[in-house]
């Protein structure tokens, strides 16, 4: 038999959904492959190389080791996160999307971008909305999925690469991808009027084939937790910091130190104080769990 190489887009029921140059196959992993795993199962995006047993099923024989993993939703070997979140119903919570950046950060992936949906909803300057996000070095998107505007943008932005949108439910995910090509018809929701958030319509990550890409629709959730990951590490995860060096202390958590140079950039509004006041929200949540 003759080995080839693909990429799982989906796993459901212990079976794997590959793409291979010809078509889709359905395969199981080989025993001793299944018993020498160390990781926590195959997830979406992974590569390996596997063997046909039929037209339309195969063996997969070995993984290829990951360029980067996202933890939740768990999918591998991405090119690009685009946080989405709502511009209203629900509204945005700084800390909520400043907790998403961060995880994104962490992933390993290189492009991350912040796409709002809902603009529509939007009242004032769409220009301006969530603007310091901008100036901490992302990139913004300001779209409607619903009203049609700015998806010209982020079709660009998606075209060719690997990405993920992963961000709260309620923010419109599967509607912009719907939006985007009609013919991937994903399930939708609504925001509940009592909870102030949306329900989870996608039940499992799954790699959608877009514009010489993938997408990946995912399972939103309310709140992730951030594991595995120092407290003097977090500001790492904050770009805009990086402009501002010279702390008279070294590290510098950048939280009760004097003479430190990014709380004087928030205080010369250099640096946007909801984003540092997430920064502090989420230190002391790392510091809390080192107790």
């Amino acid at each position: 038999m003759v080995a080839e190489r693909g990429r799982i887009l989906k796993v459901y029921n212990n079976v794997l959904h590959v793409a291979a140059e010809d078509g889709v196959l359905f395969c199981k992993l080989r025993g001793r492959v299944k018993k020498g795993r160390s990781d926590m199962g195959l997830v979406p995006g992974d590569i390996v190389t596997f063997e046909r047993i039929s037209a339309g099923e195969g063996v997969i024989e070995r993984i290829e080791a990951r360029t980067n993993l996202l933890q939740r939703p768990r999918v591998a070997n991405l090119t690009q996160i685009v946080i989405t979140v709502a511009a209203a119903s629900p509204d945005p919570h700084p800390l909520v999307v400043s907790r998403f950046l961060v995880l994104a950060e962490l992933s390993g992936v290189k492009k991350i971008v912040l796409c709002v949906n809902k603009m529509d909803l939007c009242t004032g300057d769409p220009a301006s909305y969530l603007a310091e996000y901008e100036a901490a070095g992302y990139s913004v998107l300001r779209v409607s999925a619903a009203g049609g505007t700015g998806l010209d943008d982020l079709r660009a932005h998606l075209a060719g690469e690997i990405s993920v949108l992963a961000g709260p439910s309620g923010a419109g995910k599967s509607s912009l991808l719907n939006a985007l090509d009609p013919t991937l018809a994903l399930a939708t929701g609504v925001v509940s009027e009592k909870i102030g958030r949306g329900r989870h319509t996608t039940r499992r990550a799954e790699l959608l084939p877009f514009m010489g890409g993938y997408v990946v629709d995912t399972p939103g959730f309310t709140q992730q937790e951030i594991t595995d990951t120092a407290p003097e590490e977090l500001s790492d995860c904050f770009p805009e910091f990086s402009h501002h060096t010279g702390c008279r202390f070294a590290p510098c958590s950048h939280s009760h130190e004097p003479d430190c140079a990014v709380k004087a950039a928030v205080a010369a509004e250099e640096i946007s104080r909801e984003r540092y006041e997430a920064y502090l929200a989420l230190l002391n949540e790392l510091r809390m769990k080192r107790k």
